[in-house]
């Protein structure tokens, strides 16, 4: 994403109470697997219907969190706490994180087995407004960009943990159907990366952070991302090399 469209992006919205026509996703379009559905996740879209009016906006980073995962909250077993994370693929897991802010994931393995995604970064949608309002914070940039921001600014919380998100009328997971002609080629998603998760310290080597290439929503670390885009590079490369 260039860093013109931001200011666009924010022109369109305020044009428009309901700027972008979303569809609800269906279970049975989810891959019933952790990172596959990680992947599948980058564009697509968290929408949360409030008294005051529509939030939304699109996945651009999320990290995966798999069976057996030494990082996950599921890898001692079930608990009350995680008993989302058992759930089939689109339910909400909501937690409190350090005692600051609610972090939303997606349940993302059949049912009877943990796994999960963190929604870490979102590209601001509908209800710019209002997310502005629910942060105190005027920039565009910093309503969305990072997993306790975009809590904070879509009014997601504890509450919400264990909801149905291809069901539920308040919050779910959404696909844009059609954006504004002036916003579909910024709106699509320009390539997909990964790097190594962010904030962890057990199996912090593996690489699955999956983020929307080129995004300036996309949080961390931008050395992260120059550095795994500088290897993906190399590799590629390096196998064009191999096969002349």
């Amino acid at each position: 994403m260039s860093a013109a469209v931001a200011p666009r992006l924010s022109n369109a919205q305020t044009e428009s109470a309901r700027a972008f026509a979303i569809r609800k996703l269906r279970r049975d379009e989810l891959p019933q697997h952790t990172v596959a559905l990680t992947r599948y996740l980058i564009g697509k879209v968290v929408v949360h219907e409030l008294p005051q009016g529509r939030v939304s906006g699109r996945i651009v980073e999320a990290e995966a969190y798999p069976p057996g995962d030494p990082a996950g909250h599921h890898f001692r077993g079930p608990t009350p706490r995680i008993r989302s994370m058992y759930m089939a693929p689109g339910h909400a897991y909501v937690y409190f994180n350090y005692g600051a802010h609610f972090m939303l994931n997606v349940s993302s393995e059949p049912e009877g087995t943990a796994g999960g995604i963190l929604i870490r970064a979102l590209e601001p949608l509908d209800g710019i407004a209002i997310m502005q309002k629910n942060r105190g914070a005027m920039e565009l940039l910093d309503l969305t960009r990072g997993p306790g921001r975009l809590a904070a600014a879509l009014q997601i919380t504890r509450e919400h943990d264990g909801i149905d998100l291809t069901t539920s009328r308040t919050l779910w997971l959404g696909e844009l159907v059609s954006p504004p002609a002036e916003l579909r080629g910024s709106l699509r998603v320009a390539g997909i990366g990964t790097t190594v998760r962010i904030g962890i310290t057990r199996a912090a080597d593996h690489l699955l952070r999956f983020y929307e290439r080129g995004n300036l929503f996309v949080s961390g670390p931008k050395h992260l991302l120059r550095q795994h885009s500088t290897k993906t590079k190399s590799r590629k490369k390096s196998k064009a090399s191999s096969t002349r």
